[in-house]
Parts: structure tokens; sequence; C-alpha cells
């Protein structure tokens, strides 16, 4: 196999406590990635800390700049449209405080690059419940959310609302990016549903999700609420729509 060009997007806002350690694990990991953070104006000085560190590592981190908070869905689309028009084969998002362990990147990339995945889904819920340190209320929201979009949608896919994933460029180039609506977890519903419906294969590799030890969470209700009805309107609206590669 030829060696590919791989891309890690991490979005930010207010991060400067995790980012220099989160893209430093990224670089030692034995797959290459290459890794463009999207900054959403944080008033913490998050992206002078990318600029810094780009002074020793140029090629491999990027930094987009972004006025203001312009919500998680449009960063990630902006992060996609980025990568695609650089040429990434594989295009993998995460978080940047830690929940997400950098090592399972390797494991994402392999389940499409050796896997023949056109998607990898770090799971949390594909073999049992592993959820470190999150409240137990969370928790179970969290995990019966992904049980109310699989009822919905007809999914098979245990964490519906998983943002630890890693895409073959086909998929990102076949959906149609500014037609996506969602946002937050319904963003992160709303790309595997047009995923599915395109008929690319999707692997869930299971994950141990560890809350964050630095910095604050931007979880907000809202984003369960905008789930709980985006999900029926993304259903319904499905039926109206031609899903072709």
């Amino acid at each position: 196999m030829t060696e590919s060009k791989n891309l890690v997007i991490i979005p930010t806002y207010n991060e400067k406590e995790n980012i220099e350690a989160i893209i430093k694990a990224v670089f030692a990991q034995p797959t290459p990635f290459e890794v463009l953070i999207i900054d959403d104006g944080s008033p913490d000085g998050t992206a002078s800390i990318v600029k810094n560190m780009q002074q020793s590592n140029s090629d491999r981190l990027h930094l987009l700049e972004r006025a203001g908070k312009l919500g998680l869905g449009t960063a990630y689309i902006t992060g996609f449209k980025w990568a695609l028009t650089h040429g990434y084969d594989y295009i993998c998002e995460m978080d940047a405080d830690f929940s997400h362990n950098p090592e399972d990147l390797n494991r994402l990339y392999n389940a499409c690059f050796k896997g023949g995945a056109d998607l990898a889904i770090g799971s949390r819920y594909k073999s049992g419940v592993n959820v470190v340190n999150w409240p137990m209320g969370r928790v179970l929201m969290s995990y019966f959310a992904s049980t109310y979009v699989r009822l919905i949608t007809g999914m098979k896919i245990m964490d519906t609302t998983a943002g630890f994933k890693c895409y073959h460029r086909k998929v990102l180039e076949t959906i149609k990016l500014d037609k996506i609506r969602l946002k937050g977890y319904g963003f992160q519903i709303e790309m595997k549903f047009s995923t599915w419906k395109y008929g690319f294969k999707i692997i869930e590799v299971p994950i141990i999700f560890t809350d964050r030890q630095e910095g604050a969470s931007k979880m907000s209700g809202g984003i369960f609420s905008e789930a709980l009805w985006g999900v029926i309107k993304m259903k319904i609206s499905s039926f109206f729509k031609k899903y072709e590669v």
C-alpha cells in the first residue's frame, strides 16, 4: 500500500491548558498525522500557542482562525473543505481535551486504511459503556440519545453522537457539506446518517472515553434539544432526497 496523507482536525475554544500537549501527542503517533486547529477566537490565547508551535512544525501544524464562536458543525465543515482542497486522503476529527486518546487515532486510521472502512467511529458503546469520569446522568443521557437516534433513523450504529472519527476523503467529497444543517451532537448524527444513506462502509472501533481533566466543558442542554427534534426533521427530509454516489 502506498503511504497516505492524513489530517487530524481539532476545533478549539479556550483550550490553552490542553492544546500544546494534544498536538504533541498526535505528532508522537506511529501513523504520520498532520494537525489542523480551527480556533473560534479563543480569548485565552489558544491560537497564539499554536502559532508559536508552528515555528518548529510548519509542515505538519496548520491553523485556521475564525471570528467568534460559530459552532462545532461549521468548524468541522470548514476543516473538511480545507482538507479536501489540500489533498488529504484520511481526515480525522477529535477533541482537544484528551477525552479522546490520541493513541486510538491509529486504530481508527487502520480500520479505514487496512480494514476497508469509509468511516471509522471511536465508539463508547460498541462493547458496553466505556466512559470514565462522567456523572451518571450524563452517561444515561448520552447512551439513550444514541438509542433514540437508532430508533428514529434505522442506523445500527451504537454510538451515534460520537465525535471521534476517521473519514476516507471520498465520503466528504460525496456528502453535500453545505446541506448539513445540525450543529453540536446533531452535526455528528447528521454526518453519520448521510454517510450511511450513501451506502458507505462504517466500522465502530471500541474506545474508552475519559472526561476532560483541564479546561471547561462546552456541553449544554441546547445541544441535546437540537438533536432530539433535529433527528426527526432529518429523517423526514431524507424521504425527499436522492443518495447517489
